[in-house]
């Protein structure tokens, strides 16, 4: 038997890893600079909210343990393949492997701007991008290394640069100004909008739960120590944006973390935190690699991806969604070299995606306990619907509010329903001709299980139900 080789620390690092990373910090500074350290509490509020999203994926991973695909696999089953692949392919793909080539590229090109060397930026994105696509292709272990080192490294600099200007032991001159910019309740609340994206991922841990030591404790304890551990660290750093950046200049910065650091200590300051923003990319990016490929793998168990994506090299990594996610996001780096702007704008659309697999994942607990009340699970979701329900406004909340800007909230709505147009047609066809089966019929969660076994297609292939 195959010793697993992922411990607490290793859960808790992968949950922080692609949660924590460069645009987080950008919305972080910018959300303190437009309303105080009162954001604080909007950040409290988003983390609550997210913690019962992870509750929901936890009860489902304890229904259906040792899935690939996560989410995939726990949609299949209550809501059928229709919404499953709408949910991932928007939601997880697209989004996931977007985010990553923006934040490749805007690190990219703050690096130049600190360490100018006559070659393209888009050269450091495609360097970083190589290692971690060489680390993933060795299997968990040396993923887990990466992970751990670069997440506690980068988790140590955000606590030591916020508790230095908490405690306002800077080198940089002091800013005197309020504490907050507004005490507006509407204001605030709606505030955890943008607080929200500081949370978001902390489940992709889940798709490597069969690599876990105890995974039925470690799995649900390491993601809400790890969202917990976010939320204790972006609020030291608001209180040390009080203490050395002017709320103004920090909400209109395109790099506010860079700005709070050089106006911390100096020209070092800039530097550290330009390292710091090295490690956020790497530890998102090691993560979303790993992940993404992770849940390309269990979909093509469903047969809701090409076969390919199932294969496995002899580190059993599934290399071809490895190879497939790290090359999407040199693409996207590419394409957001020139472009940051418009791309982080189109993030906002794919988050959309995501916020609404999370509201899927809270539908899928309702139903599989009305369907399944007496099955075993090592978790559950205490207080009945109440937790589920709760997420599911919360989270509906967040979308009708997704920006603050009318025009801007309306043009990524009217995106979102084109793309979801588009999913639609693209799911029915997959699902009719590809996969064969009731477009909106849910599975049975044995027959799910039973997907995981290499044989289960082979079986379909042979009696020509599937191609």
């Amino acid at each position: 038997m195959e010793e697993k080789k992922l411990g607490l620390g290793s859960v808790i690092s992968v949950s922080v890893g692609l949660v924590i990373a460069t645009s987080c910090l950008v919305s972080l500074g910018q959300g303190a600079g437009t309303v105080g350290v009162i954001f604080i509490l909007a950040m409290v509020i988003a983390c609550l909210l997210n913690m019962t999203t992870i509750a929901s994926l936890s009860e489902l991973n304890a229904l259906m343990p040792n899935t690939t695909g996560g989410l995939a696999q726990y949609t299949l089953a209550a809501l059928g393949p229709f919404p499953t692949l709408i949910s991932m392919v928007g939601g997880y793909l697209f989004c996931n492997v977007l985010s990553c080539g923006v934040e490749a590229s805007i690190f990219a090109y703050a690096l130049g701007e600190v360490i100018p060397l006559p070659i393209p930026t888009i050269t450091y994105t495609f360097i970083v991008t190589v290692v971690l696509l060489i680390a993933n292709l060795n299997g968990v272990d040396m993923f887990a290394k990466v992970q751990d080192v670069v997440t506690y490294l980068m988790v140590a600099s955000m606590v030591i640069l916020g508790i230095i200007g908490a405690l306002g032991l800077g080198t940089g001159e002091k800013v005197s100004q309020p504490m907050n910019m507004t005490l507006d309740v509407p204001t605030v609340v709606s505030m955890t909008a943008v607080a929200f994206w500081l949370f978001i991922g902390a489940e992709y841990v889940i798709p490597v739960s069969k690599e876990v030591k105890n995974a039925k404790r470690n799995v649900p304890l390491g993601m809400f120590l790890g969202l917990g551990l976010i939320c204790l660290v972006q609020s030291i750093l608001v209180l040390g944006f009080h203490n050395y950046t002017p709320w103004a200049e920090l909400a209109d910065s395109a790099a506010p973390h860079m700005l709070y650091g050089e106006n911390l200590l100096g020209g070092p300051g800039r530097i550290w935190m330009v390292f710091v923003a090295a490690l956020a990319l790497i530890s998102s990016q090691n993560s979303g690699i790993n992940g993404l490929a992770s849940i390309c793998q269990g979909m093509a168990k469903m047969n809701m991806m090409p076969q390919c994506f199932a294969k496995t090299n002899k580190k059993n990594v599934p290399y071809v969604g490895v190879w497939f996610v790290s090359v999407l996001i040199l693409f996207f780096a590419f394409l957001s070299s020139d472009s940051s702007d418009a791309i982080s704008f189109f993030i906002l659309v794919a988050s959309v995606f995501w916020m609404v697999s999370y509201i899927f994942a809270h539908i899928d607990v309702l139903i599989l306990r009305k369907r399944l009340p007496k099955a075993p699970r090592s978790f559950k979701v205490p207080f009945g619907p109440v937790f589920p329900v709760i997420g599911i406004l919360g989270t509906a909340y967040m979308i009708l509010n997704i920006s603050t800007d009318p025009a801007e909230r309306n043009a990524i709505w009217l995106i979102t329903g084109v793309v979801f147009l588009i999913l639609a047609v693209y799911s029915a066809f997959w699902i009719r001709y590809k996969m064969r089966m009731p477009v909106f019929k849910s599975v049975p969660v044995p027959k799910v299980m039973a997907m995981e076994n290499s044989m289960y297609y082979q079986i379909r292939k042979r009696r020509g139900i599937c191609k």
